[in-house]
């Protein structure tokens, strides 16, 4: 009984795994149940075994993307202990923005409203504890503001300039290739300019 449960938990895994690699590497619009089972070598009807529905899976390989955002936003503010509230939340847009353009595939489909709206992908546990670090750094630095409101505008303006410059609108209504002076200009915006 063990045997099978950790084959079966490593074949869960696997379809994962594969959905992970698929979709940073052709995008969210190819995962099929089909194609990632012929990719993770399995019978088409394999992954509903494990995920019932597709969303499920979806839902799965989404969590994922949700997991190593925050791992990466952990370690880049790590990396910066001890640095002014205002330059960690500066750290902690840089950091979403460079996954967004990295792995464009999975950004897309960690924010697909099929997937958020289903109750599958775990919203609570996957993307607020980034939004309550987000809240929390805001705090720090504007105690004068709502953090909570400041740092929802502040994530609803980086999903914006994620999505314009990762279709190349943004890079032409402001004549710049360089994201740097737009994602200082967002957190200006939202925190009032730097201290001179």
């Amino acid at each position: 009984m063990q045997t099978n449960r950790s084959t079966g938990d490593s074949l869960r895994e696997r379809l994962i795994d594969t959905g992970v690699a698929l979709v940073d590497t052709e995008g969210a619009a190819t995962l099929s149940l089909r194609e990632i089972a012929r990719r993770a070598g399995v019978s088409h009807g394999a992954p509903r075994r494990y995920f019932p529905t597709h969303l499920e899976l979806l839902s799965a390989i989404a969590r994922r993307g949700f997991e190593e955002l925050g791992k990466r936003v952990t370690q880049a503010l790590a990396d910066g202990d001890g640095q002014a509230p205002r330059t960690q939340v500066a750290t902690l847009a840089h950091t979403y923005l460079d996954f967004a353009a990295r792995h464009r595939g999975m950004y897309e489909l960690m924010f697909r409203h099929d997937l958020l709206e289903s109750g599958e992908l775990g919203l609570r546990e996957t993307s607020l504890p980034l939004f309550k670090m987000l809240t929390e750094l805001i705090a720090a630095a504007r105690p004068d503001t709502e953090p909570a409101l400041a740092a929802g505008a502040l994530w609803a303006n980086l999903h914006g300039v994620a999505q314009l410059w990762g279709w190349g609108s943004l890079q032409l209504a402001v004549a710049v290739e360089d994201i740097e002076p737009l994602l200082a200009t967002v957190v200006d915006a939202h925190l009032g300019p730097a201290p001179r």
